[in-house]
């Protein structure tokens, strides 16, 4: 089992930054892609970005490519969202995920996630 926890969120204006941190309870953490998805009020969960296991290979949705960025520290077990220029319709809450593949991520399956951490973009 591994438990998720994200901190970081907060409430930005437009064109702001935030940093979401997700730190995992497991010493095997390393061997996990890891990802961020957020849900809007009344929307469906949607893929945001994902990591590889080593860091090697990052991936994101269109609506935020150019603008957010994964991490991650696998000595500190924590993956990290940098997010810039922020957006009104960033607002949501984002959770991590961790899966044996960035493959799964992508999709939106993964074998654990986090609880989640509000973002509020005001305008």
């Amino acid at each position: 089992q591994v438990q998720l926890v994200e901190s970081g969120g907060g409430l930005v204006q437009a064109g702001g930054s935030l940093r979401l941190s997700c730190i995992a309870s497991r010493h095997s953490f390393s061997s996990y892609a890891m990802g961020w998805f957020r849900q809007a009020p009344g929307k469906e969960r949607e893929f945001v970005a994902a990591i590889a296991w080593n860091g090697d290979n990052q991936y994101y949705a269109d609506s935020v490519k150019g603008r957010f960025t994964i991490s991650r520290d696998n000595a500190k077990n924590t993956v990290y969202l940098q997010m810039n220029y922020l957006k009104p319709e960033d607002t949501a809450v984002y959770c991590c995920a961790a899966d044996s593949g960035t493959g799964s991520l992508r999709i939106g399956i993964a074998d654990y996630w986090g609880q989640g951490t509000q973002v509020t973009v005001s305008s």
